[in-house]
């Protein structure tokens, strides 16, 4: 389960700082992107996952590399975004 979450998390990271347009999403200019649309759009890849995932995913990376919205709804990186809009 350990390897399952670091390589989801790399997943993510990819998603979130660099290339979401691989699973077909926009994030907007702050970075957010709706949690609901990230599961539909990573069930279409290699790597889907759920909201229970994710939430593992935030709440143990020692690096803090991802934050939830106050709202429960959006997710974004935290640094190292390589995109323009961020």
């Amino acid at each position: 389960m350990k390897d399952q979450l670091k390589r989801m998390s790399t997943f993510l990271s990819l998603i979130l700082r660099h290339k979401p347009e691989v699973i077909g999403i926009k994030l907007d200019s702050e970075g957010w992107v709706d949690i609901d649309l990230l599961i539909q759009q990573s069930q279409q890849g290699k790597q889907p996952f759920g909201r229970k995932m994710i939430d593992e995913i935030v709440a143990n990376n020692d690096k803090q590399r991802f934050v939830i919205s106050d709202d429960k709804t959006k997710i974004r990186a935290n640094q190292g975004h390589s995109l323009d809009i961020v």
